[in-house]
């Protein structure tokens, strides 16, 4: 073949030969080579692509000096027009970029010495001089220099300011306890005959503030006294002031007690959400399955709320079918007592609906209102932790925002699934679906002490034995029931408690037992030997700071209802009824 003289390699060019000349020249003697720069291109631009429109910032940067390249993202997250802008005007990351020199220098030596860094939570200085928290990942890229590092950055305003939320919260809680105790103290002054109960009351809520500010320092040791010591104070609380509300009181005094109601009550709900979230969150709530009367639940669920759509002045109706579902029954209540809370929340006028509804070998449980609305948009967002939809004319921020988080996760826990409906202005429908399908094995009913509400007939003359060994719950105890008219025989320990009855001549007709007692004791221990001197199954039920799903499964064990504190007085009316009913 003859070979082409040096004229004609200089008329082709370098580019005609390596197949970079006319486009013809390519076509006919490269195209292979063609084939792989378009892909390669596709390739690059794809990248590109990506780089310029990620969601997060994305940047590469010399920890001596400035930025090699940037997307928009982290112009945007810095305050700067363009990324074009961003690698102008800022030179030095350590001096330019960062809020803090030390916390740079703290950052370059662990990447230098580790090689990368994961989320960590930094502030960058923005184009105003303002800073802004993000977490930023940190990769050293050797290969393009001895300090070339390749950045992703996260914005996490939104959750920093939602961990400042929660302090705030808190702190709001121990101003809003102290202005109640304060408002207490100067109502005990003019009530002689009720001074001792309200000192008590007034003890347990300053038990319950000690708890609250030491949480404030230790989130852990905040949730670990919650579990008991916390809620034993705020129990005795909770049953002093239920009593104060059913003693005649001048109007002033009332609406002050009525006030520190709210208060414990809104304590008692923020505490049970904390613990339950985290709980949640540690996959430490394992289920307790149980044959559960699905009718007789919503029964009861219903006649709790009743009372509150009384005084809102809103429809409520409920919708039955027998129904038996396997269940963890109070995971159960208290996603649909959540979800009944939410609606009465934003529901200001017209109806609320609880309706069970059969479907193909499952039971769905429905929620609907005609309240304020959820926009599709947001529907996702009622389930994140501390978040609320703020309508205008709802009264501004309730709780903690913790509700239907806690709805969300406890269905995941029981394995059901949920969905919602929402029209703004219009009103909501939350949807619980659960399997019926029970199988052939053979299961115990459990007793529904905690949701049944209603009783026949009141109790007056009720013989009741309380057993507890803290006093000022003892006492507060005592108050409540015998302004129920019951017969309220008092002992501190299972000593007591059988040394009484040894001279009464008359058995108690019930016995509520606190289960832990003094020494190591329990009061399951109490119910038994009582039940063996007096030599019948006198009814009995325990309560118990303890929420766990072994204690319940125990207590089942050994034929024992349990209800938890704090005690509430409507489901205590409830245990009562039930225990008496069984007599």
């Amino acid at each position: 073949m003859k070979r082409p003289s040096d004229e004609q390699v200089n008329d082709y060019g370098i580019g005609d030969l390596l197949g970079f000349g006319s486009h013809s020249v390519r076509k006919n003697y490269y195209p292979a080579l063609q084939d792989r720069i378009e892909e390669l291109e596709q390739e690059r631009n794809r990248y590109k692509w990506l780089f310029e429109n990620a969601l997060h910032g994305v940047f590469q940067g010399n920890l001596r000096a400035g930025f090699l390249a940037c997307n928009p993202a982290m112009a945007n997250i810095c305050g700067y027009a363009s990324s074009e802008e961003l690698k102008q005007r800022v030179i030095r990351l350590r001096e330019q970029l960062f809020c803090s020199a030390s916390e740079f220098d703290d950052l370059r030596q662990e990447l230098l010495d580790r090689g990368s860094l994961s989320a960590r939570e930094a502030r960058l200085r923005r184009a105003d001089s303002t800073p802004v928290h993000v977490a930023i990942t940190l990769l050293r890229r050797p290969d393009l220099g001895p300090e070339v590092v390749e950045a992703f950055v996260a914005d996490i305003t939104e959750r920093v300011q939602a961990r400042e939320k929660l302090v705030q919260l808190n702190a709001d809680l121990e101003r809003r306890v102290d202005e109640r105790t304060a408002a207490l103290q100067q109502a005990n002054s003019g009530l002689h005959y009720q001074i001792e109960e309200r000192e008590k009351a007034e003890r347990g809520l300053v038990v319950a503030v000690q708890a609250a500010q030491d949480a404030n320092r230790s989130k852990d040791k905040y949730l670990a006294a919650a579990s008991h010591d916390l809620l034993q104070p705020m129990n005795a609380a909770r049953l002093m002031i239920s009593a104060l509300q059913e003693s005649r009181l001048p109007d002033e005094e009332s609406r002050m007690v009525q006030q520190v109601h709210r208060a414990l009550e809104g304590a008692e709900d923020l505490l049970a959400d904390l613990l339950d979230i985290s709980k949640l969150d540690q996959k430490a709530m394992v289920p307790d399955w149980t044959i559960t009367d699905a009718a007789a639940l919503v029964r009861g669920l219903g006649e709790e709320f009743k009372a509150i759509a009384g005084n809102a002045r809103l429809d409520f109706r409920i919708r039955t079918i027998p129904a038996m579902i396997k269940t963890d029954q109070r995971m159960l209540v208290r996603i649909i007592r959540n979800l009944l809370s939410n609606a009465f929340r934003y529901t200001s006028e017209g109806r609320i609906l609880l309706a069970l509804r059969a479907r193909r070998n499952a039971l769905r449980i429905e929620v609907w209102d005609t309240g304020v609305g959820i926009e599709t948009s947001k529907l996702d967002e009622i389930f994140t932790e501390f978040h609320q939809l703020l309508p205008q004319g709802t009264g501004g921020r309730q709780g903690a925002g913790l509700g239907l988080a806690i709805v969300e996760r406890m269905v995941r826990v029981l394995g059901c699934k949920m969905d919602v409906v929402s029209r703004p202005g219009r009103g909501s429908r939350f949807a619980l679906l659960l399997p019926m399908d029970i199988s052939n094995e053979q299961y115990t009913l459990k007793p529904s002490v905690d949701v049944v509400q209603s009783f026949a007939h009141g109790f007056a003359g009720a013989n009741i034995m309380v057993i507890d060994n803290e006093l000022s719950v003892l006492e507060s105890m005592q108050s409540l029931l015998e302004r129920w008219d019951c017969l309220v025989v008092p002992a501190s320990s299972e000593e007591a408690a059988l040394a009484y009855l040894e001279q009464a001549e008359e058995l108690p007709m019930a016995i509520l037992a606190d289960y832990h007692l003094d020494y190591g004791k329990t009061g399951s221990d109490a119910i038994h030997a009582i039940r063996a001197m007096c030599g019948c199954s006198i009814p009995a039920a325990l309560i118990t700071a303890d929420h766990s799903s072994e204690m319940r499964q125990m207590m089942r064990a050994q034929g024992l209802p349990v209800l938890n504190k704090p005690v509430k007085p409507n489901r205590l009316r409830a245990l009562l009824s039930s225990l008496l009913a069984s007599d």
